[in-house]
């Protein structure tokens, strides 16, 4: 019981890793991407560098499929400072920009494609509160956050930040 729970906990993780050879795509970043699901809204995931230094990933990637999310893409990537600062640019004039920027290059990241019925607000639902303190429980950032700035996961805050989003990411699917 508990071998097969743990297969089960593992088996994102392991996708991911093994994505490259799996899925028969390009090994960049272990690359995973399917392909956009027509008439289902889209948003984009974020697992940031505290979680996945923490090795919560597969936990919240299986979290996400449980709730019945489709992945149509996925790459565990390290951002460049580039990418972080025209990422989060609309945030540039607020005294956390820089911070911001410095933390999401720390450590790698693992972007998400996310497919379903009203994706974004699903998504932001599932997340919690950006407060790990404040979220309410069973969220994956009052399960897996530590701080405000430290708290787990991006989303999408509506659909057309949602479609800049995964465009920027995973441009093949826009």
């Amino acid at each position: 019981m508990i071998m097969k729970r743990l297969m089960l906990l593992c088996l994102p993780v392991l996708l991911l890793i093994a994505g490259c050879t799996l899925f028969k795509t390009s090994c960049d970043h272990h690359d995973q991407t399917i392909k956009k699901v027509p008439n289902m809204e889209h948003t984009l995931a974020i697992i940031k560098p505290d979680a996945v230094k923490a090795h919560n990933s597969g936990k919240i990637i299986d979290r996400i499929e449980q709730e019945g999310f489709e992945i149509v893409g996925m790459k565990k990537i390290n951002l460049s400072l580039a990418q972080a600062q025209s990422f989060y640019a609309v945030h540039k004039e607020r005294p956390f920009y820089g911070e911001l920027v410095e933390f999401m290059t720390s450590g790698p990241v693992v972007v998400m494609a996310l497919a379903k019925d009203n994706a974004v607000k699903a998504w932001r639902d599932l997340m919690g509160a950006t407060n790990p303190a404040q979220a309410e429980s069973n969220t994956i950032r009052k399960l897996y956050g530590a701080s405000v700035g430290e708290n787990a996961t991006h989303g999408s805050d509506a659909p057309e930040t949602a479609a800049e989003e995964v465009k920027f990411f995973f441009p093949e699917l826009s």
